[in-house]
């Protein structure tokens, strides 16, 4: 579990940041907040420069930047700004590998991520938390440490749309 109150890859919802929808459903049916509170991508250190006008690492998601693409919809702020996480294969290797496959499959080294809780909740912090969030919420995948659960394969948990 990270330290302090970013969620840095370890207790995150994740998503695919091309479609602004994705922005929308994660806050509508995951999060239940109001649709246009911002996401913020986490991207692979060596490549933010590619995609934000970003000078340094924010390994903490403090700092903003604004986009230079359009690729990323689900995380840019109506100001053309995200706040931006870089990761490095040093800080969070596991992370890194996952958010480099998503390339692979995607073209874009980036993933949307944010605290995984719902709105007035804590973040998670034990697998019990982790299980009451996902089933409280329209997530389609709960993965703790090696396990992935699939919402599908769980009939008594109310269908992901």
């Amino acid at each position: 579990m990270e330290f302090g109150p970013r969620a840095l890859g370890n207790r995150s919802i994740l998503g695919d940041p091309r479609a602004k929808e994705n922005w929308i459903k994660i806050n509508k049916k995951v999060k239940f907040r109001e649709d246009f509170r911002p996401l913020a991508p986490s991207i692979l250190a060596d490549r933010a420069r590619e995609f934000f006008e970003l000078e340094g690492a924010s390994p903490f998601m403090l700092l903003t930047a604004q986009n230079k693409t359009e690729k990323l919809g689900a995380v840019r702020h109506v100001d053309n700004s995200s706040r931006i996480q870089t990761v490095t294969k040093s800080d969070n290797p596991i992370y890194y590998e996952l958010i480099s496959e998503f390339e692979k499959l995607s073209g874009v080294p980036v993933l949307i991520n944010t605290s995984f809780n719902t709105s007035g909740m804590p973040i998670v912090c034990t697998p019990q938390n982790a299980f009451q969030c996902f089933s409280e919420s329209e997530l389609d995948y709960l993965i703790l440490g090696h396990c992935l659960i699939d919402r599908q394969n769980l009939p008594y948990l109310r269908p992901s749309s």
